[in-house]
C-alpha cells in the first residue's frame, strides 16, 4: 500500500472508530442516563458536550461561535490534506491520517449535536485530592497520536516531511 493509501486508511479507520464509539455510548449504552460509569479506580466514562476546541478552550455555544470554529476545521482538514498527500515518510502520512480523521469525526459531532461529544475521564486520588484530567474521546486520541508521529518524524525522522 503506498504512503498516501494508508493515510487514507488511518483518517477512515480513525473517523469509524471515533463516531461508532460515540453513537454506541450514546444511543446503545445510553451513557447519559447511567451518568458517571467507574470502569476502573483510574478511568471513568463520563457524558460531556464541548462547545469549546481542544480541552475546552473558547467555550461559546453562540451560532457565530460554532460557525467560525467549523471554517477553521474545514481549512485545516483541507491544508493538512494537502500536505499529507505531498508528504515523503509513511510515518508523516499516517500521522496526517489520523489528525484529519480526529478532526472530521469532532466535526460531525459539532454539525450533529452543536458540541463534540467526550466521555473519558483519566483521574488520580492524592492525598484525598481527586485530580481529572480533561474529558476526551477516541478523535482526540487519534489527533495527539498523530501530533506525536509528525514529531518524531521531523525530528528523528529522513526524510522529514514538510508542512506545504
Amino acid at each position: 500500500m503506498s504512503p498516501l493509501g494508508a493515510g487514507i486508511l488511518a483518517a477512515l479507520a480513525t473517523l469509524v472508530a471515533d463516531q461508532a464509539s460515540k453513537l454506541w455510548l450514546l444511543n446503545g449504552f445510553d451513557l447519559a442516563r447511567r451518568g458517571v460509569v467507574k470502569v476502573t479506580p483510574f478511568f471513568d466514562l463520563v457524558l460531556a458536550w464541548n462547545i469549546g476546541i481542544s480541552f475546552g478552550w473558547l467555550q461559546n455555544d453562540g451560532q457565530a461561535a460554532q460557525l467560525a470554529l467549523m471554517a477553521v476545521k474545514v481549512i485545516a482538514v483541507v491544508a493538512l490534506a494537502i500536505w499529507m498527500a505531498r508528504s515523503q515518510t509513511r510515518l508523516a502520512t499516517i500521522a496526517l491520517g489520523l489528525i484529519i480523521g480526529g478532526a472530521i469525526g469532532n466535526g460531525i459531532d459539532r454539525l450533529a449535536y452543536g458540541a463534540v461529544v467526550d466521555f473519558a475521564l483519566f483521574h488520580i486520588e492524592i492525598g484525598g485530592n481527586t485530580y481529572n484530567w480533561y474529558v476526551f474521546n477516541l478523535a482526540d486520541v487519534a489527533i495527539v497520536a498523530g501530533v506525536a508521529g509528525l514529531l518524531y518524524d521531523s525530528f528523528l525522522g529522513v526524510p522529514a516531511a514538510k508542512a506545504p
